[in-house]
């Protein structure tokens, strides 16, 4: 449920034959805010995905997004996350479901360019709380194969919305491991973001859950090498649209 360290876990292999990603580039270019640099580099590597030079496979998360996972190196990984469309279930933001859905922290640091559409990110404000409390804290365990374990821990938390910090096309935010979030698509749009993380020792991903729910499993199901040729496809028409696109009406 993690995003980057999930996908990197389960598919280590997924880089684009013939060459790799310089990360410390990416990494510069995110902290110098080059936003047309990052989009294009996405934009070649969804390109390598469409044309079959790169066999990678695209996942559904169970956070709701389809990741398409570039680059595996140890710590650090590159992926494109796609939210909205082809099955995904990120909620809106006047979603009933919008501020309680899947509250989680990454056990690595992601810094993030939006390449099309807009996202929010809502911070939560969780204190541990023994006598009222509204959640606990689950750990995510995550295997190879794309079963994440979720275990309830003896962590009892209060958990109240905090700050939504919304993203649009060319914007790079960053979000601290750690730190408590969901994430909403303000208008319901197609969007897409390109991810760096850097996982950091000792850190556990987390996610928070009802006080008496048991330890249970999901699973980040794999798309076929058609469906993740169409999903890309999707993506990079939708990187090369005018900005003015990401403002018209949703479908």
């Amino acid at each position: 449920m993690s995003g980057i360290s999930d996908e990197r876990r389960s598919s280590a292999k997924s880089r684009r034959k013939g060459g790799t990603m310089d990360y410390p580039a990416l990494e510069r270019a995110a902290r110098r805010d080059a936003a047309a640099r990052l989009m294009r580099h996405a934009a070649s590597e969804l390109e390598q995905v469409v044309s079959g030079r790169s066999d990678l496979r695209a996942v559904r998360h169970p956070l709701g997004f389809i990741c398409l996972p570039i680059l595996r190196d140890g710590p650090r990984g590159v992926c494109v996350h796609v939210f909205g469309g082809f099955g995904g279930s990120v909620p809106s933001e006047r979603s009933p479901q919008a501020l309680s859905h899947q509250v989680h922290s990454h056990s690595w640091d992601l810094t993030s360019t939006v390449l099309y559409g807009r996202l929010g990110n809502r911070h939560m404000e969780v204190h541990e709380e023994t006598e009222k409390p509204t959640h606990r804290v689950f750990e995510v365990h995550s295997e190879p194969s794309g079963v994440d374990e979720l275990r309830p821990t003896e962590r009892l938390v209060r958990c109240l919305p905090g700050v939504e910090r919304t993203s649009v096309r060319g914007q790079t935010y960053s979000l601290p491991a750690g730190e408590f979030h969901t994430t909403v698509l303000p208008d319901g749009r197609p969007t897409a973001t390109l991810v760096l993380g850097r996982t950091l020792p000792g850190r556990a991903d987390l996610s928070l859950g009802p006080l008496r729910a048991p330890g249970h499993r999901v699973v980040r199901r794999m798309c076929d090498a058609t469906q993740t040729a169409r999903i890309a496809q999707a993506a990079v028409r939708r990187i090369h649209e005018p900005e003015s696109a990401d403002l018209e009406p949703p479908a």
